[in-house]
């Protein structure tokens, strides 16, 4: 399940992106917001989102907002989650495969729809790599969570 959210200013791209990735066939569920409201905030969604794909291990996020900042920051407190601030392919591409990101922010200040939509694609078709240095990397991660759990 690909799970999608956006505050205000990342609306509108979320709608689009929301309907190209049902075109395609992809399993997605939307999150909010479900209006334009400019009074809404951005934390809202990020943890939605984040506390949607830690269900599953095969779950991603889409996340937008401005900037793409506060949105990953925001689902980074989720345990489980490793949520990159994506704006460019190549981003997208190693945020799969070195840092296995199970939800990408898009900022939407940067980004056009199609420069983003190539991002999602990119994002949800790049497998993590399972490089014993990246595997590392990611245990040392899961144990510093495990240790500091509030």
């Amino acid at each position: 399940m690909i799970y999608l959210g956006a505050d205000h200013r990342g609306f509108e791209l979320k709608e689009k992106l929301y309907k190209r990735l049902s075109d395609e066939g992809f399993e997605v569920t939307d999150l909010g917001g479900d209006h334009l409201d400019p009074g809404d905030d951005y934390v809202d969604f990020a943890f939605k989102v984040a506390s949607s794909v830690i269900q599953l291990p095969d779950n991603k996020g889409i996340l937008i907002c401005g900037s793409g900042v506060g949105m990953a920051i925001a689902a980074n407190k989720v345990k489980g989650i490793r949520c990159a601030l994506v704006f460019d392919l190549a981003k997208a591409k190693q945020a799969r495969e070195h840092l296995d990101a199970n939800i990408i922010s898009l900022p939407v200040d940067f980004l056009d729809e199609e420069a983003a939509w190539e991002i999602v694609k990119t994002f949800l078709t790049t497998a993590f790599s399972r490089e014993e240095r990246h595997i590392r990397r990611l245990k040392k991660i899961k144990e510093f969570e495990k240790e500091n759990a509030v």
